[in-house]
């Protein structure tokens, strides 16, 4: 009898775990389901649209349905890119635009909503990135990046969010970097303001959360968008142009930039707080989140092995593809150069 009892109390013991367990996994799938965001007939915004990864998140949210709006400040660049567009979608929009610009942001918005309504999904993606060591940088150098990373992204979202607000729904996509956690030497512009553009990010999104407005900051490393041709050098031009080329090249570093759209697609669309790419960005991030003083130290001792400041143009820049050399026009590029050309990075101008 008393064997009985303790089989029967085992039994419903077990069955309140079973039913406590389905009623959990049924709250996290209603959550979820809640939080799902389908891309069909939803206005996009992204800048830095026209080339690299904004246009590839361009072509991937045409496939879905979604209405596009690209925006750039060139307008050549733009014309390429809608070409590239015209061809999947007829659901587009491409508006030359300075996101630094607080006035030609407020007029671009106005005209989005004029032309196919408020945007529902905001992806900044612009950027810039300066390529050497310290002493070849100036104040002006760390007031771009500030404005392209920080500014930008504060002007737009300032415009977006009280529609965004009203409606109570909404996605925000901040493409940060594994800069914007662990500060690489011979980067300091880009790593200050993805820094700025973080903290922005991941504070903003906690307060959009009673909103319904979900902002999802990521952390990519090295793609292979083929940008390497459009960045600024300085310093010994073609050393620092080909340690950063080669490095964005590399399988092992860098991480393919359809796949990482992808990602940062199906990251938004969930609602994710927070998404990092590629295997050695995380593990960065994880290492120096734990031992900072180690990565530190780490860095410093790859920054030995980086060019020193040396001749009398330092400070002279040079865009990427005007300090091009054998080592960077090899089978060790030959992924980066495959990628400018498909993603029509090949001698763009600006963002």
């Amino acid at each position: 009898m008393k064997s009985n009892r303790g089989l029967i109390k085992r039994i419903a013991k077990n069955t309140a775990l079973a039913a406590g367990a389905l009623l959990i996994s049924k709250a996290v799938s209603g959550a979820y389901n809640k939080n799902r965001f389908h891309l069909n007939g939803k206005v996009v915004l992204i800048t830095g649209g026209s080339r690299g990864l904004g246009l590839i998140l361009a072509r991937q949210l045409a496939e879905e349905g979604a209405r596009v709006v690209i925006c750039a400040r060139s307008e050549e660049s733009l014309q390429r890119a809608s070409v590239d567009l015209a061809s999947r979608t007829t659901k587009f929009l491409a508006i030359p635009c300075d996101i630094t610009d607080e006035e030609q942001v407020r007029y671009m918005i106005r005209q989005i909503k004029e032309e196919m309504g408020p945007v529902d999904v905001l992806i900044n993606n612009a950027g810039i990135i300066q390529v050497g060591p310290i002493e070849t940088m100036s104040k002006a150098d760390y007031e771009s990046a500030l404005g392209v990373h920080f500014r930008g992204p504060f002007n737009l979202i300032s415009e977006v969010l009280p529609d965004m607000k009203k409606r109570r729904r909404g996605r925000i996509v901040n493409i940060v970097s594994i800069g914007g956690k662990v500060s690489f030497p011979h980067l300091l512009p880009y790593n200050t303001s993805k820094f700025a553009l973080s903290g922005f990010s991941e504070g903003l999104s906690a307060e959009l959360w009673r909103y319904n407005i979900r902002l999802t900051t990521v952390y990519p490393g090295l793609m292979r968008t083929g940008s390497p041709e459009n960045i600024d050098v300085k310093g010994q031009h073609e050393k620092e142009y080909a340690w950063f080329k080669i490095m964005d090249s590399l399988p092992l570093l860098s991480m393919n930039a359809d796949r990482a759209a992808r990602q940062i697609i199906n990251a938004m669309k969930k609602g994710s707080k927070t998404i990092t790419l590629s295997v050695p960005a995380k593990l960065a991030i994880a290492v120096h989140g734990i031992a900072p003083g180690l990565t530190i130290t780490l860095f410093g001792l790859v920054n030995l092995l980086l060019p020193d400041p040396a001749g009398t143009d330092d400070k002279k820049t040079q865009k990427g593809y005007e300090s091009e050399s054998l080592l960077t026009s090899s089978f060790l590029t030959k992924k980066t150069d495959e990628a400018a050309v498909e993603n029509l990075e090949q001698y763009a101008v600006e963002y």
